[in-house]
């Protein structure tokens, strides 16, 4: 991604889950083309270390970490306060940001977490960032999602997975939910200059499920080996973030940087309607 050019000077961008994995690498890729990135991650220490990586191995300066835990809906809010008082604009908002959990758990909301941390963060964070994001149009807003989505149907009677819970089919359920979200944002964004589009990024070696315990954890570890590196992973968020042949382009759910069809249940806009309404009243906006 080296542009003696730098094309993203003068753009400001913001990528969550971003001190490792396909979150490090794109923030660097964004850094390199010379935008100002700023890192969202809920752990400081190695949040801070990939900041002075990224400006020792981009030259770039203009890195900086806000320190976040997007389960909690109270340091969402936090974390757009302390955005906007140091920006004005925002042209990027990459979330990435996301887990897999072999046993149930709730969030500080008491919401489950896999549902708080994957989606509800995701629609909490990009609803307060949207009037900042119309400001600033022409605007993008990548979501990361997964194939595991195709697995996954909308359960409105047990969204918190109440009844039953298996770490896999909770996290897909999460996916199908940001693929369904990314779509009905796109719809409520026609004509505003800001675009939305999923990704999958592939099955990436990042640190993504590896303290999982039990048949989760040994999946995780066997087939590593397989999986995608997180630079190969990162490409199509980074492709969807900086190329001038999607401007304009929304409403999509992305491949190896193409648009490819989705789930058939992830085009039922009344399904995304009424998650909406849902997640609506789950974040109090």
């Amino acid at each position: 991604m080296l542009h003696s050019d730098k094309p993203m000077r003068g753009k400001v961008c913001l990528v969550t889950g971003a001190a490792s994995g396909i979150g490090a690498v794109t923030a660097q890729a964004l850094a390199q083309q010379g935008a100002t990135v700023i890192l969202v991650d809920r752990d400081a220490e190695k949040g801070a270390l990939t900041v002075e990586q990224i400006e020792q191995q981009t030259g770039n300066s203009a890195v900086e970490l806000m320190v976040a835990d997007l389960s909690s809906q109270q340091e969402i809010r936090r974390l757009v306060q302390q955005f906007r008082a140091r920006y004005q604009c925002l042209d990027v908002l990459v979330n990435n940001a996301g887990a897999i959990f072999d046993e149930r758990r709730e969030s500080v909301d008491g919401i489950e977490m896999t549902f708080a941390l994957n989606y509800l963060g995701y629609f909490l964070l990009t609803n307060l960032l949207l009037d900042t994001l119309k400001a600033s149009a022409p605007a993008r807003i990548i979501n990361i999602t997964s194939r595991s989505h195709a697995r996954a149907h909308i359960d409105f009677d047990d969204l918190e997975h109440r009844t039953e819970y298996q770490g896999l089919s909770v996290y897909a359920h999460s996916k199908l939910a940001i693929v369904l979200f990314t779509y009905e944002l796109a719809r409520r964004l026609e004509g505003t200059g800001v675009t939305v589009n999923a990704l999958n990024p592939g099955i990436v070696a990042t640190s993504f499920g590896r303290s999982s315990r039990g048949m989760l954890g040994l999946v995780m570890r066997l087939f590593r080996p397989f999986f995608l590196s997180p630079e190969q992973g990162a490409q199509t968020g980074i492709y969807l973030a900086t190329s001038p042949q999607v401007e304009g382009v929304t409403g999509k759910y992305f491949v190896k940087c193409k648009a490819v069809p989705s789930s058939p249940a992830s085009y039922d806009m009344a399904t995304a309607s009424r998650l909406w309404d849902v997640s609506e009243k789950y974040t109090n906006l």
